[in-house]
């Protein structure tokens, strides 16, 4: 199920992780070679993301909502 990212937090680890409109939290990293993600990098781009519609398997699976 498609859901859009609502906006973003750092984990433990200092990952950025994308807080979507359905109250699940999706972890959007930028490890090449294997996931392109350099938008994750910069202010900017997080911002330029906001809106983007991401897979949640969590919603799939019917998880409750993540801690905020």
């Amino acid at each position: 199920m498609q859901q859009p990212i609502i906006g973003y937090h750092r984990d433990e680890e200092g990952h950025w992780v994308a807080k979507l409109a359905c109250g699940h939290h999706q972890h959007v990293r930028h490890q090449p070679p294997w996931v392109e993600r350099p938008w994750v990098t910069t202010a900017a781009g997080r911002h330029s993301r906001l809106g983007l519609a991401l897979e949640c398997l969590k919603c799939e699976r019917g998880e409750p909502r993540d801690a905020p």
